[in-house]
């Protein structure tokens, strides 16, 4: 780098109290990128670049049928000190994890950047992917980088987004001018995990981390959706905002995820749309005796969660709008309310607390009982949910900031040490920090 990196910096993305730590962290990234360490010799100036974790605070399962989301970039980031190389090919090392190499031109010297079916499921099959997106709009090149990622593995908070995300704005910034938006960095994240990588998703995880802060998502027309930040800072209210682990097994889960959106695509399928936005609940609910025939109860339920949540989602923006305009008073009450209220929803409508196939694997449900417990004990205003895809992984709870370390101690007595880990809603998305 030419110049190393501000204080500022550090204390901007992750907090004063973290600042050194993570200096420390980019530090020795830095120090990796040798030869001696099997790094090629560096073909131009050592940029760095970073895209964080995300956590959804509101809209669960909803922006796959062109619902509604609120949802914030964390302190918990992926992180690249990245140099550019003649050759297109890309050597990436992520702390912890096998080098990736991929080749960008076939054998020929032309272009290989069309899905591999041997690749599906691979950080290689995200590089190409993305390349390949790049590559429809310019020219690209290859490059060296050394990362590391805080982004907890099966939390919820988008470990894999945020590397998506990152290896987008790489190659935006070393070979196209750094001119795309966030949106655009998301939008080719995602192509780049639905057709390369295998896994179908919606947008929100992408869009969240690649344009930072708290964020209003309409899904309404998937392909142009519209974005609007929002301000929020729980700790500002006096909670501290945080996930505990349950550290459940994912595996095997991909059918009860998938079956989600499905369903509720049934439904929608029943009056001929392809989304339930399309539709409004009073409609369903006439014709409800019809739908569980053709589709099931629990299609229709997950259908009644949908219109309900996508409603709670806008509300929470609304309120969080209302109180930083000065105009609503203290609204953080009627807020919580409404993260309960999402939280039964998902537990009772949605049902994606626990697989039907292993009923005895429940953490979290039994998180949520035992948060539930530990508010009605103290007495406290407090909330707590599923985050993210549910099934297995984390819960979110607002906890006041004076009852914190008691409420991480039990939590921690449940699920082990370091199960609970504090939330910090990050400002800045997708960035080049050896451009600020």
């Amino acid at each position: 780098m030419k110049n190393e990196l501000g204080a500022h910096v550090f204390e901007s993305l992750y907090g004063s109290e973290a600042a050194e730590h993570e200096q420390r962290r980019y530090a020795l990234l830095v120090e990796g990128m040798s030869p001696q360490a099997g790094f090629p010799a560096a073909g131009g100036e050592v940029r760095v670049f970073s895209a964080p974790g995300r956590t959804e605070l509101g809209g669960n399962h909803t922006d796959h049928n062109s619902g509604r989301v609120l949802a914030a970039s964390i302190q918990m980031d992926a992180v690249a000190v990245v140099y550019p190389v003649r050759e297109r090919r890309v050597f990436f090392r992520s702390t912890g994890f096998p080098d990736v190499i991929v080749n960008l031109d076939g054998g020929g010297g032309g272009p290989d950047l069309s899905p591999k079916k041997e690749e599906e499921g691979t950080t290689e099959a995200l590089v190409r992917g993305i390349a390949s997106e790049f590559a429809r709009n310019g020219e690209i090149g290859g490059f060296c980088a050394n990362a590391s990622s805080t982004v907890l593995q099966g939390s919820g908070l988008s470990s894999s987004a945020a590397l998506e995300v990152l290896i987008a704005k790489i190659f935006d910034s070393l070979y196209q001018g750094g001119k795309r938006s966030a949106l655009e960095l998301a939008k080719i994240s995602q192509k780049a995990e639905n057709v390369f990588f295998g896994k179908p998703c919606g947008l929100m995880d992408q869009a969240a981390s690649a344009c930072g802060g708290a964020a209003f998502i309409d899904f309404a027309d998937p392909g142009a959706p519209v974005l609007k930040k929002i301000s929020f800072d729980p700790l500002a209210a006096g909670f501290a905002l945080c996930v505990v682990n349950t550290r459940g097994s994912h595996a095997n889960l991909t059918g009860d995820y998938a079956a989600i959106p499905k369903e509720m695509k049934v439904v929608a399928r029943f009056f001929g749309k392809e989304h339930l936005r399309e539709l409004d609940l009073s409609l369903v609910l006439a014709a409800a005796p019809e739908i569980r025939k053709a589709a099931g109860d629990r299609a229709l339920l997950r259908a009644i969660h949908f219109f309900n949540e996508d409603r709670r989602a806008a509300e929470m923006a609304a309120l969080l709008e209302r109180s930083l305009s000065g105009r609503g008073g203290h609204t953080m009450p009627e807020f919580l309310d409404i993260v309960n209220e999402s939280g039964d929803s998902s537990w009772e409508l949605l049902q994606n607390i626990y697989s039907p196939n292993a009923p005895d694997a429940q953490g979290l449900s039994v998180a949520l009982a035992v948060s539930r417990e530990f508010f009605h004990s103290r007495g406290i205003k407090a909330a707590c949910r599923v985050h993210g895809g549910g099934f297995a992984g984390t819960i979110q709870a607002y906890i006041p900031v004076g009852a914190f370390e008691d409420y991480k101690s039990q939590m921690e007595t449940f699920f082990g040490e370091g199960a609970v880990s504090r939330l910090r809603i990050r400002q800045e998305g997708a960035v080049e920090l050896t451009k600020q």
